[in-house]
């Protein structure tokens, strides 16, 4: 068994260093005294500290204890032999891995090979020749350490890892939040306003987008439609879009650039030609952003079905009649927040009663199919017209199902939304 003097050697180890060390604590393993004698002296004078064992058992409870390095061990012994410690010291549970060499005399082709598959990494045959030793240690030496560099190694990057994951949970609450304060820019997805029922779609392709839909109330008799699509995806984007939504979002005109008073005093919106120059004017000289949008903005009189519209590089705008006829309205237009002194075209339709009108961002007619090319416009008209029947929510569950069908099941590219703005007959109740 281990005297006192090795005990207390063997507690004394210094902790692992940060450059990985290579073998310090050799255990010899012989049941005589005379072998571990000379292997000891040997090992010494290499430099190596070096703790006994008189047999396996023993040998075993030291390895199990203490951080050995490197074991030298006889094959033939009473009780345990060594083959049989070699296979027990391999099941036990060690921070590092530890090089185990045979002793022998053995020297048979099937000796090496259950030796090697008992867990040893090396033997050496006796007579022990002190240079032959020399070499096998340091041999071993290189694997040690090799196996320990690797493992510092493992272990900085477990660490970052674990670092990492936390961060993206954390970056994940922080979306999930965002994407509830996104949503509550459009707290309510359908109107009904007289002779017009409006129905709002955003759905952002991944936790937060650069899409935004509203409505702008006016009076019993005027509202408001628009559709915008910040350019790029993710967090800068939906940041963008919190800021177009406070600049459209205010009662008056002082909290809304949407709105003017009139010469009576009246409230009323302005030209969306005027809101699309007053947009791009807040994006460059005062956000100051690499953003740009594009948008369509509606004026909608509800007592005559006429509409003023400005399309600043937005997908054309989309009627559909009571009969399922359907024409686009718009041919692009300068995209908001590029050049300082763009201008914008107003565009005038005349809506029938039944008439359905579709403001969209072009993650719809932009979808990828999973046969190749893309929705596009006629594509898209299409979905429309087979969903035409529907009203509000329904409409929309049916035409995004419809587009996830047409992308193959798959997760879209770009954020999906829409503006749906009816023209009644006749008023509705509130």
């Amino acid at each position: 068994m281990a005297d006192t003097n090795d005990r207390k050697l063997l507690d004394d180890a210094p902790p692992s260093e940060a450059e990985p060390e290579g073998v310090r604590l050799i255990l010899v393993v012989d049941d005589s005294r005379a072998q571990r004698f000379t292997l000891r002296k040997i090992l010494e004078r290499l430099g190596y500290d070096v703790v006994e064992a008189e047999n396996g058992q023993d040998a075993l409870e030291l390895a199990d204890r203490h951080p050995v390095d490197l074991v030298i061990s006889d094959w033939m012994m009473p009780g345990m032999n060594g083959i049989e410690l070699c296979e027990a010291f391999r099941t036990l549970d060690r921070e590092n891995y530890g090089y185990f060499i045979l002793l022998t005399s053995k020297s048979e082709r099937t000796d090496v090979q259950t030796a090697f598959e008992a867990g040893a990494d090396d033997f050496l045959t006796k007579p022990i020749d002190a240079h032959e030793l020399g070499a096998r240690l340091n041999a071993g030496d290189r694997i040690i350490r090799m196996e320990r560099d690797l493992g510092q190694k493992n272990a900085l990057l477990t660490g970052l890892v674990t670092e990492m994951q936390k961060l993206s949970d954390a970056l994940d609450r922080d979306l999930e939040e965002a994407r509830a304060l996104q949503q509550s820019l459009v707290p309510q997805r359908f109107f009904r306003l007289g002779r017009a029922e409006v129905s709002l779609l955003l759905r952002p392709a991944g936790k937060v987008g650069g899409d935004l839909v509203g409505v702008i109330p006016i009076s019993d008799t005027r509202i408001g439609v628009y559709s915008i699509d910040v350019s790029g995806h993710g967090i800068a984007s939906a940041l963008m879009t919190a800021r177009i939504a406070g600049l459209l979002s205010g009662a008056s005109p002082d909290r809304n650039l949407a709105l003017e008073y009139g010469k009576g005093g009246e409230l009323k919106m302005r030209d969306p030609t005027r809101i699309c120059a007053a947009l791009n004017r807040h994006l460059i000289e005062e956000m100051e952003a690499e953003h740009y949008l594009t948008a369509m903005i509606a004026d909608c009189d509800l007592d005559t079905g006429r509409v003023r519209m400005a399309q600043a590089g937005h997908p054309p705008s989309i009627v559909m009649s009571a009969t399922g006829e359907t024409r686009f309205v718009g041919d692009g237009g300068m995209p908001v927040g590029l050049l300082p002194d763009a201008t914008y075209d107003t565009m005038e339709i005349q809506l029938q009663p039944g008439d359905r009108l579709f403001l969209f961002s072009d993650g719809l007619d932009e979808c990828r199919g999973a046969a190749g090319g893309f929705l596009e416009s006629d594509g898209l008209a299409e979905l429309l017209s087979q969903s035409q029947s529907l009203k509000g929510e329904e409409f929309f569950e049916a035409l995004v199902w419809d587009v996830y069908r047409f992308a193959g099941g798959t997760a879209l590219d770009d954020d999906v939304s829409g503006a749906m703005f009816d023209y009644l007959a006749e008023a509705r109740d509130k």
